[in-house]
């Protein structure tokens, strides 16, 4: 029996003060939903507009087939863009395209041959004859702007709009969700026509250079807060997906405060303090070939031998290159990755969106419930990116870094800084503001040799050594060094050397000469009292102790520690 209309009186009215319920429809699109407010509201007249190319015909019959069922068909009327049969071939290739339900609960029909007659008032019949007939509950119309082919554009511009604004009122008197498509440049968001929809939806493609982007705006949408902003689109075998420039507010939250991450590297963390706290953001900033991506995996794989998960995003190098590096130094990352305690990310398209790599590395964190993530390397990914989302690309990292650790994970991203003499940059792209934590390499000229320094410019919250160390790369890692006591000018690159008195406790960082000190001022103490009376963690003033242990500065004695030698000089 096909479904009569109802007529607005007939219809429910709610009591007086009681607001309508909006029901919101999933549309089946990623991303779309979320874009929208929540969903399509039902019963809605929606426009879908923009230029040939940018998805329009997709968008549309994807959502009709997510809302089509037996009780609510869907039908999709077909104008002068193309027939049926010759949308169907191609549409048929997509994974929602389900070719059984045809004729069943997706229901097709062109009104070619009306639109040429050029009889409007036959064209609004027959869609209202379909539509009583079928009784759907989602109908889509492809284009409406083909409907009309008048000689003067005054007259078509009103004969048009006066044909939507019958068709609109004649689709409200049925409960149906439906939308209109048609072609329109970017400069006509303003026409008239547009106010008689509910929800527009604008998509467009923008070219620059060698890459073209698509983007979906929502222009409009009555009764729901939609975000704002263009979003970006992305046509795959599996349809259309779109990419909110602003996600999802995370759940997670931040990890507990006093928790620290081992960098994986000896002496680093007594450097930074005990390690790196959780949930912050580090960048490691350095030129190229001072070991950035093998501090990044000595990172990763701390974690992996503390049981934890990690996620490496790699812009530059391909996996197969972490994979061949972790196992010089002895670890496992393929039996992680077979575990699914790893998953490496290979992310080096050149039409790249932010939102598309942000989606991509959130969905993988939250699939193997990773704490820490490697972004490897900032610089990489912002040539990996389209050229139209690098103009505002501090922007873009403000919102990736903002949401990762949101969601309680510890990132350690790495960047290539160019040096230049009498310059000492920290980050490059002036991104400082935007990190936690910045760890500094850079080359130094000592005595004819080239030699690799680092030093830890800033830990928010933290206190930290505020040395220069040197460092080597070795087949089994990072190896640090002796810190620069005795030169100045290290940041120009060429330090120059200075006769000091010598060092009551030569080879020692500021931070074991600290532990040594409270040690020797107060005899045998226990590690918690020497870790209270310094100010630094106890994890991180352990691995100090055994330090000054090997070096013959101090013993254990009942329980605690003494000092058993005393350097002279100074």
């Amino acid at each position: 029996m096909p479904r009569k209309p109802r007529s607005k009186a007939a219809r429910a009215a709610p009591k007086t003060g009681q607001k309508v319920d909006l029901k919101l429809l999933a549309t089946g699109v990623p991303g779309l939903d979320q874009t929208l407010g929540g969903g399509l509201p039902a019963l809605s007249f929606n426009m879908i507009a923009g230029g040939p190319g940018t998805g329009k015909t997709t968008l549309a019959m994807q959502m009709l087939f997510a809302n089509a069922s037996p009780q609510r068909p869907g039908l999709f009327f077909t104008l002068l863009g193309e027939t049926s049969l010759k949308m169907l071939r191609y549409q048929q290739q997509l994974d929602f395209f389900e070719l059984g339900r045809i004729g069943r609960d997706v229901h097709f029909r062109n009104l070619s041959r009306e639109v040429l007659d050029g009889d409007l008032d036959l064209v609004l019949e027959r869609i209202v004859e379909e539509v009583e007939r079928i009784g759907p509950g989602f109908v889509v119309i492809d284009s409406f702007r083909s409907m009309v082919r008048l000689k003067g554009p005054a007259d078509h511009d009103r004969a048009l709009e006066a044909f939507v604004q019958r068709l609109a009122l004649q689709l409200t008197t049925w409960e149906i969700t439906s939308f209109l498509i048609g072609e329109y440049d970017d400069q006509e968001v303003q026409n008239p026509i547009f106010t008689v929809a509910d929800g527009i939806l604008w998509l467009s493609q923008a070219a620059d250079r060698n890459s073209v982007v698509r983007k979906l705006q929502v222009v409009k949408m009555r009764g729901i807060a939609n975000m704002p902003g263009l979003h970006t689109v992305r046509i795959t075998g599996r349809g259309i997906e779109v990419f909110p420039r602003i996600p999802e507010a995370a759940r997670k939250g931040r990890p507990r405060i006093g928790l620290r991450l081992s960098t994986g590297i000896t002496g680093l963390d007594a450097m930074t303090g005990g390690g790196i706290p959780a949930g912050d953001s580090l960048v490691l900033a350095g030129p190229t070939g001072t070991g950035k991506t093998t501090f990044a995996l000595q990172f990763v794989a701390a974690g992996l031998r503390n049981g934890e998960a990690a996620v490496i995003a790699v812009f530059e190098e391909h996996p197969a290159v972490y994979l061949d590096r972790a196992r010089a130094f002895g670890v496992d990352f393929e039996g992680a990755m077979k575990r699914d305690q790893i998953r490496i990310i290979y992310l080096r398209p050149l039409d790249l969106s932010v939102d598309e790599t942000l989606e991509e590395i959130r969905a993988s964190v939250r699939a193997i419930g990773a704490t820490r993530l490697v972004i490897d390397s900032i610089s990489g990914f912002e040539v990996a990116l389209a050229p139209t989302f690098r103009e505002d690309f501090r922007e873009s990292l403000y919102r990736l870094i903002g949401t990762l650790t949101s969601m309680g994970v510890t990132i350690f991203s790495t960047v290539e800084v160019l040096e230049k003499q009498e310059v000492f940059q920290l980050t490059g792209y002036q991104i400082s503001f935007l990190t936690d934590d910045i760890i500094r390499q850079r080359y130094v000229e000592i005595e004819g040799e080239l030699v690799k320094v680092l030093s830890i410019v800033k830990m928010r919250g933290s206190e930290h050594s505020q040395e220069f160390r040197t460092y080597d790369i070795t087949a089994n890692g990072v190896l640090l060094r002796d810190a620069l006591h005795h030169y100045d000018r290290i940041m120009t690159g060429m330090p120059t050397r200075q006769l000091r008195p010598g060092s009551r406790y030569p080879g020692l960082t500021g931070a074991e000469v600290k532990v040594l000190e409270a040690v020797v001022r107060s005899g045998a103490e226990s590690l918690r009292r020497i870790a209270a009376e310094t100010g630094l963690p106890a994890a991180a003033v352990r691995p100090m102790l055994e330090r000054l242990i090997e070096l013959g500065f101090v013993a254990r004695r009942s329980g605690g520690y003494v000092a058993v030698a005393r350097p002279s000089g100074g």
